[in-house]
Parts: structure tokens; sequence; C-alpha cells
């Protein structure tokens, strides 16, 4: 399967890694509007770096992968459906929702596999979890928690065109409570600027929790920093009427000091892509697995808007102080 990259900034490069791993897919080309990081990545890979417009051209290339701006990413949905190839794209379809119903709406025709990349469905630890809860080990999961803090926040010039926290940060957290329990009926969000004034001067929050609630009565919490002084913080925990379930930070190393002072272990791994990188890797063989063997796509355009409808409610409730309801209007189903 020949695949072409759009996007060679920090997380086209792990893309680009993921691509070469699977054998039964080849990174042939890429292209970035800045043009000197399309030549290195194309360098590093032995690849062609070329223009947009020639790799939609290219009839050659099964498959593209979207890793460019946010912003690209709505337009090349659609260009890509044009061009009759198979679409993987990173996080989120758009900022706009109602932009996002539309290529939900172009997207339904489309005879190619389309993906979405919510890469943390794919990480070892919480699809296991996964399974067990779907083979019913803890019985029915009544309360779901879900913990993201970053270690540090992100330059606030990244702020300012991210699209805020919740489309920008916790939008995984809504895809992992829509992937564990399904989408909830109503969201209610709160959230402060306690890490760095310029973020809440430049209209967005850093901290923050909301609480899914569900037409069965389960509840799902969510919580939010950008600041966790000892690493990158992500935890999930479902609270069953059997047991519980949870999966655990990686750490640095399993080294554990037990001494007559205490118990002492690691920090949590620090950075997103150490963190992640083999859900990254799964999460491409899966989409080959698609493409070249007929499965179905675990991560759909669906499953982005999903996750995009649960973030603009959160923005919605924090406004107006109030839950919001979760239509059928804002997903489209």
């Amino acid at each position: 399967m020949k695949v072409a990259l759009f996007g060679a900034g920090r997380i086209g490069k792990v893309h680009a890694a993921s691509i070469q791993t699977d054998p039964r897919s080849e990174l042939v080309a890429v292209t970035d509007v800045m043009e000197e990081a399309a030549q290195a990545l194309a360098a590093e890979h032995g690849i062609r770096a070329v223009g947009a417009e020639d790799i939609l051209a290219d009839p050659s290339i099964d498959a593209i992968l979207i890793a460019s701006s946010t912003n690209t990413h709505a337009g090349l949905i659609e260009a890509g459906v044009r061009a009759g190839k198979a679409i993987f794209c990173e996080k989120p379809i758009d900022l706009d929702l109602s932009r996002a119903l539309e290529v939900q709406e172009i997207a339904a025709s489309h005879d190619k596999p389309m993906m979405m990349g919510f890469n943390r469905r794919f990480d070892p630890n919480f699809a296991a979890l996964k399974a067990a809860l779907d083979a019913g080990e803890i019985g029915k999961g009544e309360l779901l928690s879900v913990t993201s803090y970053d270690p540090a926040p992100p330059p606030v010039s990244y702020i300012k065109v991210s699209g805020g926290l919740y489309r920008d940060m916790m939008i995984h957290d809504f895809d992992m409570c829509a992937f564990l329990f399904g989408m909830p009926q109503t969201v209610s969000a709160h959230g402060a600027c306690l890490v760095d004034p310029e973020i809440g001067a430049a209209g967005d929050i850093d901290t923050a929790v909301v609480v899914l609630s569900y037409a069965d009565g389960r509840l799902a919490t969510i919580r939010n920093s950008r600041r966790a002084a000892y690493g990158y913080d992500q935890r999930v925990e479902v609270l069953g009427a059997e047991g519980q379930l949870t999966a655990e930070n990686v750490i640095e190393n399993t080294v554990t000091k037990s001494t007559a002072g205490g118990v002492v272990s690691s920090k949590p791994m620090h950075f997103f892509l150490e963190r992640y990188m083999r859900a990254y890797t799964i999460e491409w063989s899966a989409f080959v697995d698609a493409c070249v063997d007929g499965k179905p796509v675990t991560a759909s355009i669906q499953d982005g808007v999903n996750a995009l409808a649960l973030a603009e409610a959160a923005n919605l409730s924090r406004a107006e102080g109030r839950p919001i309801q979760v239509t059928s209007e804002m997903t489209g189903i």
C-alpha cells in the first residue's frame, strides 16, 4: 500500500516512522507548506517531497495520511474523497462542528477506509481495559474517571490557535469516554486558569473538570490540567458492579526503592510521544488492516464528529453555567 504524508512537523515525523514499521505499507511522498521540512523528512526516508496536488493526482498512491495543521484537515479529507484515496486524518476534523458535519456528509459516500487519529484507543493498557470491560469482568461499568495532565503548558502562541482546551486537549478524553461508555446524554463543564495567567489572557483555560451523564444513570468524569510537576499523567479507572478496572501511568522504569524512609518509584514518562509511541504504531497497523484486509476502522469519521460535539457542548456548558444536552443535530446521527 503506497502512502503519502501531508505534514512534516512533529506528529508527521511520528507517523512517517509508523508507516515504515508495517511491511504492508510504504511511504512514497511527503508534502508540507514548509518546503524545507518536507525536504528534510523526504531525505530521511528516501522519498519524494512534492506538492499536494501532485499527491492527489497520482493514481499509484493508495492512501493519504493527514498530519498537517488543523485548519487544513477538512479540506484535505474532501480532496482525498474526490481523489479516491483511503484516508487517515489526525484529530480533529475541524475546530468548527458545523464544518465537521459537512465533511461527515461528504465522507458518507466514500467507498475507501477513512480513519481518525485517536491514538489512545490503541494504547495497550487502555485497550486491555476496554476488552475486560466489554467481557463483563467487573459487571456493568457504572463510574468512569479519565485523568489527563500535561507536564507543562504549551506556548501561548499555540494556545491562541488551538481551539481551546476542550477542543485541543480534552478531545482525546471525550473520545476515550465515548470509546468505553458510548455517547452521553448531557455534558457539564467547569474550568479555570490556574497555571498561567497568559493562557487566560488568550481566552482559554488550563484546568478543567467535565462530568458526562448517561441515559441509564452512569457517570463519567474527566480531569485536565496543563501542569503536573511530576510528568505526563494518563490514567483511566472504571468502577463496575463487581469490581474495578484501572489503567495506571506508564513510568520511566519499573525499579522501586523500598527503605525505612518509604517506598519510591519512578515518575510517569514526561512526553506524550514517549508515552504513546507504541499506540501510534498499533493505530497505523489497524488502518492498514482496514485498507488491505477489509477490517472495520476502529476510529471513524463519526467518532471524530462525536468527540468534537462533546467539546462544543463543554464550551457551551462552561459559558452558560448549565448542563448541555447532546442532540442528534450535534452528532449528525
